[in-house]
């Protein structure tokens, strides 16, 4: 067969990108990057929650998730119950025309598997079963790359989530307690494999040398109200969460130190600014971080992180800064734990001033031992991103003369 009459490799990516959220959008540019550098030939596009700012940003062409615009808005009135009802149903063909295209499709990170924020099955949890269902029914390989999961309450969504990952052609994730969730579920899972969040994988500064004045300390705050399991007692959560990240924010000011309030995701804007006109001090301000990459900028000038979002967490821990974890899942405490971290955990849910300060203040006290710390563990991880790139590439893209030999067969 003459390599000028090749077809190209088509590779889609799926998921909530382009939406707001810069973990998510994170997950997505390491793998963008990943496939670039490592398939140059191949033909990117995606299937995302934004298209035209991922479009836009990264430089691939994207169609929408969902036909229906208001899919995330709660609907209420006869017209909106309509077209999500009616988006549901046309979703199907929308979703299988566009696997139809492709070679494999990625699902890239983020907690496609889990609850841990409120969530209704009829939205993602349906999404992705489309997905791995036309996938299967079409001959496309869908591959599920290091992504999280958890336990699931829902019984639709369980049920989802249970037969979107059996479906799947390739699966892994980003911890050991994600693939036990899973196999508690009634996956199989004795193929699959643990290696580490893909942000790893993205380029980050060097954290700052520590100087004779104090630096400031980062803050990531989050819109928190509980899991997709607690939706009764959302407002109580919110309520204590917001009350103890005020106090803390303002005990620091109030010891002269700057504080960054960092978010990571357009819904935590609001908590910070909230949190800044409580405390009411100059002190104390909102950094303007619009992805991975000025998030990781912001943690590396800090003296020290306190955060509530996992990917803030995977930012400062990547550039070797210490790090507090105000945790709201077990996710958050198994990667605090992976980097030798698991003493700085404090529950989201008990967010209390006094002991988050004395946690903070001994973390401080161990600045120097816990930077060697990040820094070896940060090699030991970066091996392992670099792990999960090779198995896709085995699993998804077998060798060209056996692709060749597929496309000559009559």
């Amino acid at each position: 067969m003459n390599p000028m009459d090749e077809k190209p490799l088509h590779v889609g990516v799926f998921g909530l990108f382009g939406a707001g959220n810069s973990g998510n959008d994170g997950s997505l540019e390491a793998v963008l990057d990943h496939l670039r550098a490592a398939r140059p030939d191949a033909v990117l596009d995606a299937m995302c929650g934004g298209p035209e700012v991922v479009a836009t940003r990264y430089g691939v062409p994207a169609t929408r998730l969902n036909w229906y615009r208001g899919e995330y808005r709660t609907a209420s009135r006869v017209g909106a119950i309509t077209g999500k009802a009616l988006g549901k149903l046309v979703d199907v063909f929308r979703t299988a025309a566009w696997v139809r295209r492709h070679d494999a499709v990625i699902v890239p990170g983020t907690g496609v598997l889990e609850t841990t924020l409120p969530l209704r099955p009829w939205g993602f949890p349906y999404s992705l079963f489309l997905l791995c269902l036309t996938g299967r029914l079409l001959g496309t390989r869908v591959a599920l790359v290091s992504v999280g999961a958890g336990a699931i309450g829902n019984r639709p969504t369980r049920v989802l989530t249970r037969w979107s990952t059996r479906l799947a052609a390739y699966r892994s994730y980003r911890d050991a307690q994600s693939r036990d969730a899973m196999r508690a579920m009634g996956v199989d899972t004795a193929r699959d494999e643990v290696y580490a969040d893909l942000v790893f994988a993205l380029p980050a500064p060097s954290a700052a040398e520590p100087a004779g004045n104090r630096g400031p300390v980062c803050v990531g705050v989050m819109d928190f109200h509980g899991s997709n399991d607690e939706r009764e007692l959302a407002e109580e959560i919110h309520g204590r969460y917001l009350d103890g990240a005020t106090r803390f924010v303002r005990a620091l000011a109030e010891e002269g130190r700057l504080v960054r309030l960092l978010t990571g995701d357009e819904l935590d804007r609001p908590v910070a600014d909230a949190i800044v006109d409580a405390v009411g001090s100059p002190l104390v301000t909102v950094a303007e971080a619009a992805s991975l990459a000025d998030l990781m900028k912001e943690t590396a000038c800090a003296d020290s992180v306190v955060a509530t979002r996992y990917h803030n967490l995977v930012c400062a821990l990547k550039v070797g800064t210490p790090t507090l974890a105000l945790s709201y899942s077990a996710k958050s405490d198994a990667l605090m734990a992976e980097m030798g971290m698991g003493a700085y955990c404090h529950p989201a849910r008990e967010a209390e001033a006094d002991r988050l300060l004395e946690q903070f203040r001994e973390l401080e006290r161990r600045s120097a031992e816990v930077r060697r710390v990040l820094i070896e563990r940060n090699l030991v991880v970066a091996r392992r991103v670099e792990q999960q790139f090779a198995a896709l590439a085995a699993a998804l893209f077998p060798p060209a003369d056996h692709i060749h030999a597929q496309r000559e067969t009559p």
